[in-house]
């Protein structure tokens, strides 16, 4: 049966069809359509598929770890940056290891088309020492679900799938099995090595060093590692790479040794073929010179290779047909000159959104305090940096406003504010309200809820109508705990608020309430 699908709904209907028992997931750009596929997938419902929006990574980790202990197969996805967030657990998955099948879906954004790095997952892999494949393709995104599950049992270790925004966010034909297999049965873990007392875990250590030969002889064998063609040019394209270097290859009617690399850790033996037959390669990755660095180490000072790091592709940023095309010394189209009279567009609020209402009257507000400061955090929100609020001072990390304007009141500035939104607050914000609670920090911290995931399309958020209750258990104390409408009629009592608890010498929160204006209109239409 052939569909027509994004990379992410291929994954999400291989992991599927692969006999899947749950995902579990933070939204994140680009990874968000994985899970959204499988939660709209009416048989996954029918099967009782677990699929529920987590708090954060490090949550979704665990999760499907447990799942994995009592034998399922489990999915995790986020986008590069929630790999951060789940590094502990995941990195001592691989000491556990697995007995379920888990895939560790880490959707990397070169370019930073909606982040803010351009890391690369395939470190993760390599730190943690457990396979990691690349698919190069839809149709691979599809066929690496079961691939990677299977790899995960066999080896009793997590598998990494690296996806990057342009093969995520892209649709091809996809031939797809047409049927489902049947999902494992419960057989929770008896293996003591998942308890890392350290004398196990010492044990465990030893086990994953000893699985390395067979991840690196899964990964020769692979059937998404391949030599082909001829010349003194050697290429390694590794993932979407490997389409636009036949693209340019075709066009500029080039031949050249080419090794496909879309299975992790590097085949060190197709490698060193590769180098027999050729004069110099070239390494094109999108991404970081993690292959770049990783031959150069294999191949020694004296064998040229080029990429990134050389310059002959370009440092940062996607990789496209021409730049690609440029580094193997061929023509290109070249990108189309943007006319000067087109000038760029900035993000900006949407018209109606709550957002504006809380940066018009903190914009007031602040004016009063010229050495004080607003700290931001991951969300819509952080749009209130740009003109005209250009309220925000910092933007780092999820869950940072508010650690950020606890440290800067600590150092003594005044008055320090935390922005922060509501799914945001729930993800990584909560231990942060714990310092300051616990020292009665004075800030002003604003949680500025819009009752959704809205920056991810409107994902269910985890602590809807609960942020009261959870900023009181945390040790805020009740009184400083404030709740308004964000509507413009209402702009003077949000800065009557503001005033009030920022004149408090303690912690306040301040709670603006109101739909996101997207979900609102969507439930609007429904009813």
């Amino acid at each position: 049966m052939r569909k027509l699908l994004l990379g992410d709904e291929a994954v999400a209907l291989g992991a599927l069809d692969a006999g899947l028992s749950g995902v579990y997931a933070y939204p994140g750009t680009p990874s968000t359509e994985v899970t959204e596929f499988i939660q709209a997938d009416a048989q996954a419902r029918e099967e009782g598929v677990h699929s529920r929006w987590c708090t954060n990574e490090k949550t979704a980790m665990e999760a499907a770890l447990g799942m994995s202990y009592a034998g399922k197969r489990a999915l995790v996805c986020m986008k590069h940056v929630g790999m951060n967030v789940c590094a502990d657990a995941f990195v001592n998955s691989a000491v556990t290891g697995v007995k379920g099948g888990v895939l560790v879906l880490a959707a990397d954004d070169p370019s930073m088309h909606s982040s803010q790095n351009e890391q690369d997952s395939r470190f993760y892999a390599g730190f943690a020492m457990v396979p990691l494949l690349e698919p190069s393709s839809q149709q691979e995104a599809y066929d690496m679900a079961a691939y990677g599950f299977e790899l995960s049992e066999r080896l009793g270790l997590p598998v990494v799938l690296r996806m990057v925004t342009r093969l995520a966010h892209s649709r091809a034909s996809v031939q797809t099995a047409g049927k489902r297999r049947t999902a494992n049965p419960l057989g929770p873990s008896s293996d003591r090595g998942w308890v890392l007392l350290p004398a196990i875990a010492r044990r465990q250590y030893l086990k994953l060093i000893d699985k390395q030969r067979a991840m690196q002889d899964s990964s020769i064998e692979s059937p998404y590692n391949a030599l082909s063609g001829e010349g003194e040019l050697g290429i390694i394209a590794c993932g979407i790479a490997y389409n636009y270097v036949q693209e340019a290859l075709a066009a500029g009617g080039r031949k050249a040794h080419m090794l496909k690399v879309s299975q992790y850790p590097l085949p060190e033996n197709l490698i060193a073929s590769l180098r027999a037959a050729c004069s110099e390669i070239l390494v094109v990755e999108d991404g970081q010179p993690v292959v770049e660095t990783g031959v150069k180490a294999l191949l020694g000072a004296d064998y040229p290779v080029h990429g990134r790091l050389d310059g002959r592709l370009p440092r940062t940023g996607e990789l496209t047909p021409d730049n690609v095309a440029a580094a193997l010394g061929l023509d290109a189209p070249g990108v189309i000159p943007v006319p000067p009279l087109v000038t760029g567009r900035p993000p900006q609020f949407c018209q109606g959104c709550g957002h504006r209402d809380v940066y018009a009257a903190l914009g007031r507000v602040m004016a009063d305090f010229p050495e004080g400061r607003v700290f931001g955090d991951i969300g819509c929100y952080t749009l209130g940096a740009l003109p005209p609020y250009r309220a925000l001072a910092s933007c780092v990390d999820m869950g940072a406003s508010i650690t950020m304007a606890k440290g800067a009141a600590d150092a003594g500035l005044f008055p320090a504010v935390a922005v922060i939104g509501d799914s945001t607050f729930t993800h990584s914000g909560m231990t942060g309200l714990l310092d300051a609670a616990n020292e009665n920090a004075p800030i002003t911290v604003v949680i500025s809820d819009n009752l959704t995931t809205a920056m991810t399309g409107g994902q269910d958020s985890a602590g809807t109508s609960k942020y009261e209750g959870i900023c009181v258990a945390l040790g805020v104390d009740p009184a400083h705990v404030r709740t308004v409408v964000p509507l413009p009629a209402n702009i003077p009592e949000i800065e009557r608020l503001l005033r009030e608890e920022i004149a408090y010498k303690g912690l306040s929160v301040i709670i603006p309430r109101r739909e996101c204006i997207q979900t609102a209109r969507r439930h609007a239409k429904k009813k």
